[in-house]
């Protein structure tokens, strides 16, 4: 099931997929003749009318993960439109990967397809975007923004403004880095690839950024005292959110706390040479 709605001269196709009893909403944009994001496997059947009654000349891909590769494959083979996303993840597109079993029951399996690396620029139907490079969530992400006109496509980037778990590979420090980077660029408006269209994006990214540096803070203060990562994560964390036992742990708030504290003593080392 897909809803269609317009802000801004952007076209927002929201996807609704049911995990766990619970409805999850994933965004494809089209504006310029440029298509952001696929969606997943899961909503191929629902996007199919859309893309085949739009008009629309590329494809970007925020990242590979598959809720946002995963109908990239219909386009490929049935549109031929050229589909755009980091180099680093080009030969990954191109094979057909392997999911943890939830993921394969949430979004489906992406097939493989023929995709292209991204420059540090793209142009669309009539606009120049900038393509700054974003990881943290995923080592691949990218976001697109375009600043005469404000508007930012953030992928996975902000998806809240609090953060209560993450994927096992991902780094708070590294997004941190990715955050400032993106704030450091004039834009109003955040397209999420989960949460939509948000009119007051800037301000929303810079809340997020708040709370993971004093989320940082705390972990860091609480480790000073002699407290070990478990005992960090039960104290800032004491909800067990559902998602950690059906990703068997690969969504947990531990990760937060892992990876803050590894960052901190790559810091430390880099400091002591």
């Amino acid at each position: 099931m897909i809803h269609t709605y317009t802000h801004e001269d952007v076209v927002c196709v929201e996807g609704i997929v049911k995990r766990r009893g619970r409805d999850s909403s994933i965004y494809v944009f089209l504006t310029d003749g440029m298509l952001i994001d696929t969606g997943p496997k899961m909503i191929e059947e629902s996007l199919v009318p859309f893309y085949q009654s739009s008009s629309f000349e590329s494809v970007v891909l925020t990242h590979s993960h598959e809720d946002h590769s995963g109908t990239a494959a219909w386009i490929d083979q049935n549109l031929h439109v050229p589909i755009y996303i980091h180099d680093k993840s080009v030969a990954f597109c191109a094979q057909k990967p392997d999911y943890p079993q939830y993921r394969r029951l949430t979004w489906g399996i992406r097939e493989p397809f023929l995709a292209h690396p991204l420059k540090k620029s793209f142009h669309s139907r009539t606009l120049d975007w900038k393509v700054l490079e974003t990881p943290g969530h995923a080592h691949d992400h990218i976001a697109l923004i375009h600043e005469k006109t404000g508007r930012l496509f953030a992928g996975d980037l902000f998806l809240g403004v609090k953060t209560k778990v993450i994927l096992r590979e991902e780094s708070i420090p590294t997004l941190l880095s990715s955050l400032r980077l993106v704030l450091s660029h004039d834009f109003q408006a955040l397209y999420c690839a989960h949460a939509g269209y948000i009119a007051s994006g800037k301000a929303m990214l810079q809340k997020k950024l708040d709370h993971l540096e004093n989320l940082s803070g705390e972990i860091l203060l609480l480790h000073g005292k002699g407290m070990d990562a478990d005992e960090i994560n039960r104290t800032l964390f004491p909800v067990h959110f559902p998602i950690i036992e059906a990703s068997e742990g690969e969504f947990d708030s531990l990760h937060i706390v892992t990876s803050v504290l590894a960052g901190h003593e790559q810091l430390e080392s880099c400091t002591e040479r």
